[in-house]
């Protein structure tokens, strides 16, 4: 169960969300805390100029591999505005990052997509423990939704 202290993590990711929005990608965010609860690292989407693999979660793994050690990505937890897609899921396994917070499933913003008659991911949306089987995963995270929802219909309404 998230509690209101990690509940403002998430809120920064929800605010990432919207940064990258706002500058024409689409909206994920990552916030990366260390086992004292410090904002150790963030990021928000970077596909809109073509890379379609420059996910915050994605960038975060290769962050934490550069820069903290095995037992200190292990104790590190990871909060985002939307479960990782299996890309993202695989690196966090890889590279051994503990637990995984997120504000939406996959499973949801499939649903919205296609209530939206928006076109299918080129990937499958798989949850992540279907990819980590040992990930220790939170989400999603009821307070906030309604909020990533609107975040993914903005996006789909610009495009």
């Amino acid at each position: 169960m998230v509690d209101a202290g990690e509940l403002r993590y998430l809120r920064r990711c929800v605010e990432l969300a919207t940064e990258a929005l706002e500058a024409g990608d689409e909206p994920f965010g990552s916030v990366l805390v260390g086992a004292d609860g410090r904002i150790l690292a963030e990021d928000h989407n970077r596909v809109a100029a073509g890379d379609r693999t420059r996910h915050p979660e994605f960038a975060l793994a290769r962050w934490a591999a550069e820069h903290l050690t095995p037992d200190e990505r292990a104790a590190a937890t990871v909060y985002t505005s939307g479960e990782h897609c299996p890309m993202c899921a695989a690196a966090h396994g890889w590279v051994g990052l503990g637990r995984i917070v997120y504000a939406c499933s996959s499973e949801q913003l499939v649903g919205w997509r296609a209530e939206w008659g928006a076109p299918a991911s080129p990937v499958r949306a798989l949850p992540i423990r279907d990819v980590v089987p040992d990930a220790v995963v939170e989400g999603p995270v009821p307070e906030l939704v309604e909020q990533v929802r609107a975040l993914h219909r903005r996006f789909l309404d610009s495009a």
